[in-house]
């Protein structure tokens, strides 16, 4: 997702996005280690995404301005 996208979200909305990723990622490391993962390059998208919605929601519980 775009930075943009994860901004018009609430804090709940930002936190429900993030367990979904975690999970996501979790699921991807066990394909990845017995050799299912076919889609190496979305582990790398899904932890870029974890950092930048962990990045705006705590701009966002701390008041910083855009």
């Amino acid at each position: 997702m775009k930075a943009a996208e994860f901004r018009d979200m609430t804090i709940d909305q930002l936190d429900d996005q993030l367990v979904k990723l975690k999970k996501e990622q979790f699921n991807m490391r066990f394909q990845r280690a017995s050799g299912q993962l076919e889609n190496t390059a979305r582990v790398r998208v899904v932890r870029r995404d974890i950092a930048r919605l962990m990045t705006i929601a705590h701009g966002k519980r701390t008041g910083a301005k855009a």
